[in-house]
């Protein structure tokens, strides 16, 4: 499946149902970082989740994967310990790091023991602000970032996004992966990676939420603590990028029985009013249900796939509405016809009542809330900041859900849908189709 990313996240997460017993704390740190808490003394342990905004959609162009690879590398040593050090270091406190980037932002989870959290919060601290980037770490860490996109350069489903974000963002960080290519991640050095670690993580970007044991004034010294001697500003963040996808069909030759069939439109932004309705819409075109339209009419009326899916996918500066399923080579063609005419059904019919009213209940209520531990607590609450929800957001989400008239869904669906906007992106060797301009 394409990688949206943090965008996919994100989508997911305005698609939870909320738990209106969940009291975020918003706290501000003696040194002026903001971070939201919900306390729970219950178990003795303490998750941690961080975003830096920007990600690598800020490196230099001609250095692209500099923040994918300088993320690998920040557990590989710091101080006087390597990479083993480190590790060890780690496993002996029970504490748990990791560390992750995708276009826009740079990720930091934690969690660790109430017993342990000073001696945890040291250890992440100087890993944070002062990574070795050793060379034998280096090598390792690249050997390994190579690999991965030496298979991903046969991926159909990689193929397939990538093709399809070079056509849809023009000269924008978007428009290419930021994991690089196996050219620049190969003619990386380390003043590059030191270059990559002072542009993403510092403090004029950064989004922080616990959950689980600490109080909001320990939690307020543990941020100071952790982040207070990063830079106080970093790489400009981009601009909003173009959308230059248009209508149409673009096929990549690649042997195999099936195809893989990605394709979108200009979606809608988060803040938009009628974000709640597009959601109700994406759901009941390709959502996660055997009920939605697409599952309906290409899986179980016809038998031409095994699933497909559409997603509202949100980046920071671009938008997409989209799907992807796979289909062998010789279905393609009608898969393709039935999504287009699904597509302006929507578009010219609208939803029904009976559908509308489903899809509420399902979205408000039908599935457990996600909140079930700290650490997905954390990651939900994080998340949360970057997309720019309230912190009471949870108490009133079912109420915007519920607050969405069938005129509201049917009038969204006649702008959000617009068949003729389709940009299909195949990678395989499908029956009867081929690319147009």
């Amino acid at each position: 499946m394409m990688r949206f990313a943090a965008g996919l996240a994100l989508a997911v997460t305005l698609a939870l149902p909320a738990r209106a017993a969940v009291d975020i704390q918003e706290v501000t740190s003696p040194g002026g970082l903001t971070a939201w808490l919900v306390e729970d003394h219950n178990i003795p342990f303490t998750a941690l989740e961080v975003r830096f905004r920007g990600g690598s959609s800020v490196e230099d162009p001609l250095k692209r994967g500099a923040v994918n690879l300088m993320t690998a590398l920040i557990e590989e040593g710091t101080g006087d310990m390597d990479s083993l050090a480190f590790a060890e270091a780690r496993d002996d406190l029970a504490a748990s790091f990791s560390f992750s980037s995708d276009q826009d932002s740079v990720g930091v989870s934690a969690q660790f023991l109430t017993e342990n959290r000073d001696k945890a919060v040291d250890l992440l601290r100087q890993a944070i602000t002062a990574p070795r980037f050793d060379a034998d770490a280096i090598e390792r860490v690249r050997g390994q970032v190579l690999s991965n996109l030496r298979a991903s350069e046969k991926d159909p489903g990689d193929m397939a996004g990538k093709a399809f974000n070079a056509q849809a963002f023009g000269d924008h960080p978007y428009a290419t992966s930021g994991d690089g290519t196996v050219e620049s991640v190969t003619a990386l050095t380390r003043d590059d990676l030191v270059a990559a670690h002072q542009a993403t993580l510092a403090r004029d970007r950064i989004y922080i939420a616990a959950a689980g044991d600490i109080s909001a004034e320990d939690l307020g010294k543990l941020v100071d603590t952790l982040f207070g001697a990063l830079p106080a500003t970093g790489a400009p963040l981009p601009a909003r990028a173009p959308f230059d996808l248009t209508g149409g069909t673009t096929v990549i030759d690649y042997p195999g029985p099936q195809s893989v069939v990605l394709w979108g439109e200009q979606g809608i932004k988060r803040d938009d009013p009628d974000f709640f309705a597009a959601s109700i819409l994406n759901e009941i075109m390709g959502g996660s249900r055997f009920s939605a339209r697409l599952m309906t009419e290409v899986r179980e009326k016809r038998g031409l796939t095994y699933g497909i899916g559409t997603s509202l996918a949100a980046y920071d500066q671009a938008e997409l509405l989209a799907g992807q399923s796979q289909i062998p080579n010789a279905k393609v063609k009608d898969a393709v016809d039935v999504i287009k005419a699904e597509w302006a059904k929507m578009s010219e019919q609208g939803i029904t009542a009976e559908e509308l009213a489903a899809t509420k209940t399902y979205l408000t209520g039908a599935y457990p809330l996600r909140f079930d531990g700290n650490g997905p607590l954390a990651t939900i609450m994080v998340n949360m900041q970057l997309i720019g929800l309230p912190s009471d957001y949870p108490k009133t989400r079912n109420d915007k859900v519920n607050a969405v008239t069938l005129e509201d869904a049917n009038r969204v669906a006649k702008s959000l849908f617009r068949p003729e906007n389709l940009r299909f992106v195949i990678v395989g060797q499908p029956e009867g189709v081929t690319s147009t301009d």
